[in-house]
């Protein structure tokens, strides 16, 4: 006989303290955010990875998408539903409609959806919640460059692997205080070595660039700052400034 495996043994999960009930109301708050941009199901669907019947079941949840079809299979089932459990109540509306199962569940809410804060450590969050994340703050800063937006944005990649103009890895932590809001101060950390960064530096920064998305050939460009490397690589993923061809080579933003 070979080793009997010990109860909870195996690969250890990524993300031990990640939800599927959060991820789906994560997933729902990007789908919300870029149907209100007017895309079709089928591009928010391509944008996160989705399929579109996903999407409008997302979109339905949320209480912003509506169609003839949907209003008729809801009222349909919340017909049924006064008197019949949920599994019941899908056959009964399937039956009435003469729509298969897929179809009728697909007009149909999520039976549970919670928004997922922002403020939520990236452990508790899929990796593909954590993209969404990203996307969004992201957007929402091209839409409208501010400081606010530039503080979601940074509080959005905490923990997030960037790279400095000589591809050197750094990510940074944020931390809490009176009131459990994130002090506006970045906690650099780069191998065994951590230094803070002060929100002040990457303000300066932020008021030296030109036009947004154009090329900054080098981080001292953007001003003599203390921590002005590690902006750079920043506001290269936040969208803010583009860097030469030989640069990007060595940062490798992924696209």
């Amino acid at each position: 006989m070979g080793k009997q495996r010990k109860p909870g043994g195996g690969r250890k999960k990524a993300k031990p303290t990640y939800s599927a009930e959060k991820n789906l109301a994560q997933q729902m708050e990007a789908a919300v955010l870029l149907y209100k941009d007017d895309m079709t199901l089928q591009v928010i669907a391509d944008t996160l990875a989705l399929n579109p019947i996903k999407v409008r079941k997302l979109l339905i949840t949320a209480g912003v998408y509506e169609s003839d079809t949907a209003k008729l299979v809801q009222q349909t089932f919340n017909d049924f539903r006064s008197t019949q459990n949920y599994k019941t109540a899908v056959t009964s509306t399937m039956s009435a409609l003469q729509l298969s199962r897929p179809s009728v569940t697909s007009y149909l809410p999520y039976e549970k959806g919670v928004y997922f804060p922002e403020d939520a450590d990236a452990e508790n969050i899929s990796t593909g919640a954590e993209r969404q994340r990203h996307y969004r703050a992201v957007i929402a800063l091209k839409k409208n460059p501010c400081e606010d937006n530039l503080w979601k944005c940074v509080v959005a990649f905490r923990g997030y692997k960037f790279k400095t103009l000589s591809g050197l890895p750094f990510t940074y932590k944020l931390k809490k205080g009176r009131g459990d809001d994130f002090t506006k101060e970045l906690w650099i950390d780069r191998r065994e070595s951590s230094k803070s960064l002060a929100w002040s530096s990457v303000m300066l920064a932020y008021q030296n660039i030109g036009e947004s998305g154009e090329v900054v050939d080098r981080p001292k460009a953007l001003g003599d700052i203390r921590g002005v490397s590690y902006i750079y690589g920043m506001f290269y993923r936040f969208g803010l400034i583009d860097v030469p061809d030989k640069v990007k080579e060595k940062m490798k933003r992924k696209k």
